[in-house]
């Protein structure tokens, strides 16, 4: 028996309903998703907050992936235990009264006592946004990634190319990275420009930490000319993380959505972030 079903068992043992909710976020102003020591602001800590005011009762949730400092959430999923009895509307439109404003949930659904948002997952989507212009934005300023020379959109997704499929990323694996194992299985990597927006679009079976950051400095790095297409390729079966240049900031990067098998059916909204969502290019 797995974590998951461990919890499922006992959940059903002491008569709580699970739910699952949809979460979107700005994450500038946090210290990641994960709950920190007191006084530290975290999205799970504001999520938690609101929701126990609308179950009145502690209510502690479990998310699909922990973003880090600065990282944003379009479709973060999460799931929680409840004695509380609320319909839909209140778990979404009662929590977000209690959210701050940077903070807001997309939906609400009962799930069975197995589900797992972390656990059950079979495939994560992140979205690493780069305006590239030689001046700085003064909107969306720490909603994109800033990189004020010219990038070669077309190099920059030859290279890419090199990291599809199932790969050892070490290279790409921050050193605080806690995951058991660096092998890694992705599905896409698109790199598509739209005006002086630049998007890199990756689907993964899971990801390692800063994994998605390193990738982006790397393609960066390519598409400015510093490197060549072949580097892309090097550094990846090079295995080494000093060998792979700069992480990129957190500031473009967002969870997208969260992939479960069936029997697990969530709603679906759009692919975010927001401000892109007028692009057909970024179709699924």
């Amino acid at each position: 028996m797995n974590i998951s079903d461990n919890d499922a068992a006992e959940s059903a043992a002491e008569g709580l309903t699970r739910i699952a909710l949809g979460v979107e976020y700005k994450g500038s102003r946090y210290r990641g998703w994960q709950r920190q020591a007191s006084g530290v602001a975290s999205v799970q800590q504001a999520l938690e907050q609101a929701l126990s005011t609308v179950a009145n009762e502690p209510i502690t949730v479990s998310c699909a992936g922990r973003t880090d400092a600065g990282v944003h959430g379009c479709g973060q999923v999460v799931h929680f235990d409840t004695r509380a009895v609320r319909d839909e509307r209140a778990w979404t439109m009662g929590t977000n009264y209690n959210l701050p404003h940077d903070i807001s949930v997309s939906w609400a659904q009962p799930m069975p006592a197995d589900f797992h948002a972390r656990f059950k997952a079979n495939a994560r989507r992140y979205r690493y946004v780069i305006y590239n212009d030689p001046v700085r934005p003064a909107h969306l300023a720490e909603e994109v990634t800033w990189n004020h020379r010219p990038l070669n959109v077309q190099r920059m997704a030859e290279a890419a190319q090199c990291l599809l499929g199932t790969h050892d990323f070490s290279a790409f694996r921050a050193s605080q990275c806690q995951a058991k194992s660096p092998i890694k299985h992705i599905h896409h990597l698109r790199v598509t420009r739209h005006g002086r927006m630049i998007v890199l679009d990756i689907r993964a079976t899971a990801f390692l930490h800063h994994m998605v950051r390193n990738i982006a400095g790397v393609l960066m790095t390519i598409g400015a000319g510093d490197r060549p297409v072949a580097w892309a390729r090097e550094v990846l079966e090079g295995c080494d993380r000093r060998a792979g240049g700069v992480t990129a900031h957190p500031y473009g990067l967002y969870l997208v959505q969260v992939e479960y098998p069936e029997p697990y059916v969530l709603p679906q909204r759009y692919i975010g972030p927001h401000f892109l969502t007028g692009y057909e290019a970024l179709a699924d």
